[in-house]
């Protein structure tokens, strides 16, 4: 989140982007570099239970990858560009603005919606705005400044991610044992599987509105865990699959 004079800008990278925070005013699509993006976060409270947690996603920054042999290999297998660097790495992301009337209340949904095992970090989005965009949000995108390399103009905002180090970080996991858990766990929030396919659903929206298809932006990974997951739905005497790690996210 990035306060201004006027309001404030909020980032999502998973439900964030097709459950948007109450009361945006404008929504910009945007690309983030540097990270991947992995359903390797567990989830007790919203996508699963105690019981039996669900996953969901979460983001690996590059400088634990180039540290990590299994996020490197994980990377390895899932990459569809060449990647030499941190910047070579992409993924969609959506940045809202929330007008000044409604920072306080959006901080506190914000607050109880991103709790245990996810925390506040800085993040720079590069932004795709729509074309022919309101007077209003051109001037406030404006304001911001514009990278050297992408010509796009840069928002350096707080998003809540699931680090590495927190109890409920799964990852790396087999995509096939990711898929057997979304597949048919359930949660407070509904399905697991709901919260994937309206991610991917949305994220092939966004790269079309941007212009480029989603396998030109990111790598593999998110397409290979969709069609697991549909895979293993697809077959009527497969189990729900369950496992002891708990913690909450959205």
């Amino acid at each position: 989140m990035t306060k201004d004079a006027e309001g404030v800008w909020v980032v999502g990278y998973g439900s964030l982007i097709y459950k948007p925070p109450p009361c945006w005013k404008y929504m910009v699509n945007g690309i983030l570099h540097g990270f991947l993006r992995r359903f390797w976060q567990s989830s007790i409270d919203h996508r699963g239970t105690p019981n039996s947690p669900g996953r969901v996603a979460t983001l690996i920054p590059y400088s634990e990858i180039i540290q990590n042999e299994a996020f490197k290999k994980d990377l390895d297998e899932r990459k569809t560009r060449d990647v030499s660097t941190g910047h070579d790495l992409q993924l969609l992301a959506r940045a809202y603005y929330i007008p000044p009337e409604h920072v306080q209340s959006v901080t506190e949904y914000l607050d109880v919606r991103e709790q245990n095992g996810y925390t506040a970090h800085k993040i720079h989005i590069h932004l795709e705005p729509p074309r022919n965009e309101p007077k209003e949000l051109q001037e406030l995108l404006n304001k911001l400044p514009v990278d050297e390399v992408t010509g796009k103009h840069i928002l350096v905002s707080m998003v809540y991610i699931g680090t590495s180090d927190n109890e409920a970080f799964i990852g790396p996991e087999n995509i096939q044992d990711t898929a057997s858990v979304i597949a048919f766990n359930e949660g407070p929030s509904g399905p697991n599987y709901e919260y994937l396919k309206l991610l991917h659903d949305s994220l092939i929206q966004m790269a079309n509105q941007i212009g480029k298809p989603l396998e030109e932006i990111e790598d593999s990974y998110l397409d290979s865990l969709v069609e697991c997951t549909e895979s293993i739905r697809s077959n009527k005497n497969m189990k729900p699959h369950s496992d002891s790690k708990s913690t909450s996210v959205t």
